[in-house]
């Protein structure tokens, strides 16, 4: 079992992403906005990361520079997860440090095998 935090903003979205990690046995939470994720992951310490990248108030990219800039969260494994599918959102999301990269819709075996690779790294 692990910690994993979902930033999402669409609710159907993550409604999923909640039946398919209590199926898997993780313990989760989610926000559903940018304001607050860095502060909501440094109270937490999840091992994965499930991130939006169109979020409101804060951009998943602009989280995820501001994670990858803290020492103290260095471990902390991110899936960057957009509607934006294009190869030059997947470089982006990867050169700003993201783990792994997902392009929404997705199918739930997708999901849960990038979430077991991070998890076994």
């Amino acid at each position: 079992m692990a910690r994993i935090l979902v930033i999402e903003d669409e609710d159907n979205i993550a409604i999923a992403l909640e039946f398919l990690l209590t199926r898997e046995g993780h313990e989760h939470s989610r926000i559903a906005s940018g304001a607050g994720a860095i502060d909501a992951i440094r109270e937490m310490r999840p091992e994965v990361v499930l991130l939006d990248i169109m979020l409101p108030d804060v951009s998943g990219y602009q989280i995820l520079q501001d994670l990858r800039a803290d020492g103290d969260l260095a471990g902390t494994h991110v899936l960057v997860m957009t509607a934006r599918g294009a190869e030059v959102e997947r470089r982006k999301g990867l050169a700003l440090g993201a783990d792994g990269f997902i392009a929404k819709p997705f199918e739930l075996s997708e999901l849960r095998a990038e979430i077991s690779r991070l998890l076994a790294a």
